[in-house]
């Protein structure tokens, strides 16, 4: 996959490149299936935990299952519909077999069971299937025992280690031992299937049961298109909204309402480099935004969840507010290093649990707060426990006025007054403003007027580089930052503000590369962190949301035809592009690039619409 005029050298190790990874999802965790058949990443039971099959950054000893025609080629990869039922097509010199790969959706019914069906059936011809199988645990450092039975003409392999069981269930012919996997090889002709249902459970607990592969593929079916079915159609993109709304779905916990930012840990934002992050986890700005996209389509009941996921997670507890939290609420996320994996393109560390939880970051309770008025202007009304709870956050954050933070991209640096997180708090307290005087809800106004007005004071003369016509990253230096393209999208400033256009001109001048991406700001090691990183996509979107919003719609649909030139095949988006090497980079798939292209589309097919 190539840009025009971008590098294909591969000076690295050439693992399998992640848009050659489709996503597979059941809204609990997530998996990687790569275009030749391999299952390279799942963690079990939840996104967050450990992972079973960790070839990903590892090597195939660390956990993997490959199901492939010998001799054979891949001739067609693709979503069935709206979902994420995989289909892969084969061919071989004697017929053709088409692989069917999903996680069955099973609803609140049974929110503890977790499944993975694999299916081939031969289309034409004969053809033999191959199948390897490397169950581990412990994101591959845990060998299980293995115990082997048929029963009532189902082979069954039993994995187990720890609190942790899988089974594999399928044909009478069975997985055969071997020194390091269990493999076996199908011999099908015309119209004959086998399916196997890997299934998780507690090692403690009886056997699951044996799911309904029919049902279970046409309810999972089901649940992916009637779920989106109510998406507005869009003039331009439409494709690419429906798929990256979907991918938001995939990364919310059907259970808990909690919206991971990716569903994998430690992709190398600088291949062969240290900067390589567990994105497993809830962030609260990340599922903000994505509560905004949301609820801007028309999806309030999953807004409404995220906003008692939220009230569970804070609890009483507000003036200790967290940037980030587990799926379930989980406060603590300790960050350690993984040192028997090599890594994805040998990047290490490999890292799980994340350091920066720790910190603070100024422009969380704005984030919160603008997508709480999202919800809100939807028309779902405010109860005294979810109000309260704003106004407690906002307590929080007039208690953090005049501290310094670590910024919206959690620099490992001394903190900073950055000025977009002094502008998302100025946007903290008008809505909680607005909520008060277009709502009729309570609160200290006054006091919220006063800290908004002496924070946008502030800020035009702190943050607002005369010198150079610039707003700045932070107010001791003069660079610029992709995150004050923000600051027209929140309200503080207007888009056309000559301002705002002349700190436009700054950002391309200093952060786009001669490829028309944007990085994030000058990786120059004041982030407290060596290496180098490749642009960020969502920065990118938002800078066609602001050529878009100030009469620059032709260079918006330029540019957001070019980042979609770099989706995967399945329309799925990394963190980050390298136009040096034509590859997607960083964890894989990215609430926060997909969020940014449904932005960046809304204020396009909007533009469009009112030029008309």
């Amino acid at each position: 996959m190539t840009i025009p005029g971008a590098s294909t050298q591969t000076d690295i190790p050439l693992d399998t490149l992640l848009e050659d990874y489709a996503l597979l999802s059941d809204t609990h965790t997530g998996a990687l299936l790569s275009n030749m058949g391999s299952l390279d990443w799942l963690c079990l039971p939840r996104f967050d935990s450990q992972a079973m099959f960790t070839r990903l950054l590892g090597d195939r000893e660390h956990g993997h299952w490959s199901l492939r025609v010998p001799g054979g080629e891949v001739i067609s990869q693709n979503y069935l519909g709206d979902s994420f039922v995989v289909q892969t097509v084969w061919r071989s010199e004697t017929g053709t077999a088409r692989v069917v790969d999903f996680m069955p959706i099973h609803g609140q019914e049974q929110p503890d069971i977790t499944d993975l069906v694999r299916s081939v059936h031969c289309v034409e011809g004969e053809v033999d299937v191959e199948s390897i199988l490397r169950l581990r645990f412990d994101y591959g450092e845990s060998t299980p025992y293995f115990r082997t039975s048929t029963v009532d003409g189902i082979s069954i392999v039993q994995a187990v280690a720890g609190p942790n069981a899988v089974y594999v269930r399928g044909p009478e012919m069975p997985h055969r031992p071997a020194k390091d996997c269990h493999s076996g090889t199908f011999h099908l002709t015309a119209g004959e299937s086998v399916e196997w249902v890997l299934t998780w459970a507690p090692s403690f607990e009886p056997h699951p049961p044996m799911p309904d592969y029919t049902r279970s593929l046409e309810s999972t079916l089901s649940f992916w298109a009637s779920w989106v079915e109510e998406l507005p159609h869009q003039r331009l993109y439409d494709a690419e909204v429906r798929r990256s709304m979907l991918v938001l779905r995939a990364l919310t916990d059907l259970q808990t309402g909690g919206i991971v930012a990716a569903p994998t840990t430690s992709l190398p934002e600088d291949f062969g480099g240290i900067r390589n992050w567990d994105y497993r986890y809830v962030w609260l700005r990340d599922s903000a935004l994505t509560i905004e996209a949301l609820v801007e389509y028309g999806f309030s009941q999953a807004a409404l969840q995220w906003r008692t996921w939220l009230l569970r997670a804070i609890a009483g507890d507000p003036e200790n507010l967290r940037i980030m939290y587990g799926l379930g609420g989980e406060r603590h996320l300790p960050e350690r290093e993984l040192q028997h994996l090599r890594g994805y393109e040998n990047s290490v560390p490999v890292r799980v649990g994340n350091g920066a939880a720790e910190q603070y970051q100024a422009d969380v309770v704005g984030e919160v707060m603008v997508a709480l008025e999202t919800i809100r202007r939807a028309g779902c009304l405010e109860d005294e426990f979810s109000w309260g709870m704003q106004k407690a956050i906002l307590d929080f954050q007039e208690a953090n006025f005049d501290r310094k933070d670590q910024g919206i991209w959690e620099m490992r640096s001394e903190p900073q007054y950055f000025t977009h997180g002094r502008a998302m708090m100025w946007a903290g307290f008008d809505r909680g403003i607005k909520a008060i005087e277009e709502f009729n809800l309570d609160g200290p106004i006054e006091r919220w007027r006063e800290l908004r007005a002496k924070l946008r004071e502030e800020i035009m003369t702190n943050g607002f580089n005369e010198e150079i016509q610039s707003f700045t990253q932070c107010y001791d230096n003069t660079q610029v930052d992709a995150s004050l393209l923000q600051l027209a999208q929140i309200g503080f400033i207007g888009f056309d503000d000559p301002k705002m256009l002349s700190t436009v001109a700054r950002i391309e001048q200093e952060l786009l590369d001669a490829h028309g991406f944007l990085h994030r700001y000058h990786t120059d090691g004041s982030d407290g962190l060596a290496g180098d990183e490749y642009p960020f996509l969502i920065c990118s979107f938002w800078l066609v949301e602001q050529y878009a919003s100030s009469n620059r719609l032709d260079e918006a649909k330029e540019k957001m035809n070019r980042i979609l030139a770099v989706q995967s095949p399945l329309g799925l988006l990394a963190e980050e592009y390298s136009t040096h090497h034509g590859r997607l980079a960083g964890n894989y798939p990215q609430a926060f690039s997909h969020i940014g292209l449904i932005s960046a589309a809304r204020a396009i097919n909007f533009e469009e619409a009112r030029n008309r």
